[in-house]
């Protein structure tokens, strides 16, 4: 798993921090944009609130990582519910916005950090939520990261994968799952049941199903919430 997840996390942070951090930034805040990136502003607007949905109403007390913050709209709602916040980003540059966007008053509840959303020196939580962080992951490499992720949380791993439709699929092969001119790195469409075996060859996870929790379909989004109990 090493090789593969570094190489694809050094790709993407190529690609939110340098090639697409002020187009992702647009994108995330309410200016105006196409036709394209507005189904995907309001299918991620609605994931999120999916995976909000998976959460207790009260955080107070809670820790929580926000494993892929981005521009830190999911960290500032996990605050405003009483949650103590770590949001970890491959993009610095992203990072600088998600400060700028969140309201004072919630910033001493958030520690926004650059760096891998796996590494275990961020320490333990109540809970982590993962946003479209693993979407360009290999399902092995997904796997491996929950299987992390999942020993570093008392209650839950929440997260969102690309599924495994005909038309995702289809559009994963021809390399036109984002718009040309600033395409991410591939996103590879997911089926459960493969991913359930894979999390299953780690002897701690044997006994672990994932749960869905609800998909989004909206134009260029296509996403597939998933709990980890």
């Amino acid at each position: 798993m090493a090789d593969s997840y570094t190489a694809t996390r050094e790709r993407l942070t190529t690609y939110f921090d340098r090639t697409a951090a002020k187009t992702w930034a647009q994108l995330t805040s309410d200016a105006p944009v196409s036709r394209i990136r507005q189904t995907v502003r309001a299918g991620r607007d609605e994931m999120r609130g999916i995976l909000l949905g998976c959460l207790p109403e009260d955080l107070r007390g809670a820790r929580v990582l926000d494993a892929g913050c981005g521009v830190g709209g999911l960290s500032a709602a996990l605050a405003e519910r009483g949650a103590t916040v770590v949001g970890i980003d491959i993009s610095p540059n992203l990072l600088e916005v998600a400060r700028d966007r969140t309201p004072s008053a919630l910033m001493p509840q958030i520690r926004f950090e650059a760096g891998d959303m796996l590494d275990p020196s961020w320490g333990a939580f109540d809970y982590v939520v993962a946003m479209d962080s693993l979407i360009h992951y290999t399902p092995a490499d997904i796997a491996t990261a929950l299987a992390k992720l999942r020993g570093r949380s008392r209650e839950a791993v929440i997260f969102t994968v690309a599924p495994k439709t005909p038309l995702l699929s289809a559009m994963h092969i021809a390399g036109k799952a984002f718009p040309r001119k600033d395409r991410s790195p591939a996103i590879v469409p997911q089926s459960i049941p493969r991913l359930e075996r894979e999390l299953h060859k780690f002897a701690e996870m044997k006994q672990t199903a994932l749960t869905e929790v609800g998909r989004v379909s909206t134009g260029f989004y296509k996403s597939q919430a998933m709990e980890l109990r």
